[in-house]
C-alpha cells in the first residue's frame, strides 16, 4: 500500500484516535493531579477541548467516506429508483453547498485569526492553529463527497450514490414498517 493510499483510507481514523487518546491522558492526568496531588493541571482542559473538536470534525469526514451518516432511507426506499437518486442528488447537493458555504465562512474567519493573532489562556499558543480545523473538517468532508460520487461513477452508477447495493436490497418494501 503506499503512502497516499494509507493517508487517502486512514487520516481521519489517525487523526480520532489520536485525539481521543490525548482527551483520555488529558482527563486522566487532571483527576490524577486533583485527587492525588491535589493541584490542577492548569493546560489539561484546552487541551482536551481542542482535541475533541477535532475529533468531532475528522469523525464527521470518516462518517461520509464510510456512508455512516444518519439518512432518513426508509422514504426514500418507497420511491422508484429514479426518485430516490432525485431525492439523495438533491440531499447531497444541499450537503456539497453547506461544506462550500462553512469552507468560506472559515476561511473568512481564520483570515481574521490570521490578522488579530488570540493567544489560548492555559498553553499560550495561538488560536488561529488549532480553529483551521473548520476548514480542514469541512474540506474533507467536501472531498469524502465528491470521491463518494466518482466511486459510484466509476462501478456503472447502480443503485443510489452512498448506499452499497447489499443494504438497499436488505430492506425489503414489506419490512420497513419494522425499522
Amino acid at each position: 500500500m503506499t503512502w497516499f493510499r494509507w493517508v487517502d483510507r486512514h487520516l481521519e481514523e489517525f487523526i480520532c484516535c489520536s485525539a481521543l487518546v490525548v482527551i483520555a491522558v488529558c482527563v486522566f492526568a487532571q483527576v490524577v493531579a486533583r485527587y492525588i496531588f491535589s493541584t490542577a493541571l492548569h493546560w489539561t482542559e484546552e487541551v482536551a477541548a481542542i482535541s475533541m473538536v477535532w475529533a468531532v470534525y475528522m469523525g464527521a469526514a470518516l462518517c461520509v467516506r464510510e456512508r455512516f451518516h444518519i439518512r432518513i432511507m426508509v422514504g426514500v426506499k418507497s420511491l422508484p429508483t429514479a426518485y430516490a437518486r432525485i431525492v439523495i442528488f438533491a440531499a447531497d447537493f444541499c450537503w456539497a453547498f453547506f461544506c462550500l458555504f462553512m469552507l468560506k465562512v472559515s476561511w473568512d474567519f481564520l483570515a481574521v485569526g490570521w490578522k488579530y493573532t488570540s493567544l489560548s489562556p492555559s498553553l499560550g499558543i495561538d488560536q488561529f492553529y488549532p480553529q483551521t480545523i473548520l476548514f480542514i473538517g469541512y474540506g474533507l468532508m467536501l472531498v469524502r463527497l465528491i470521491q463518494l460520487y466518482v466511486h459510484w461513477y466509476r462501478e456503472g452508477g447502480h443503485g443510489l450514490p452512498g448506499m452499497l447495493e447489499e443494504e438497499w436490497a436488505d430492506t425489503a418494501p414489506d419490512q420497513e414498517h419494522q425499522l
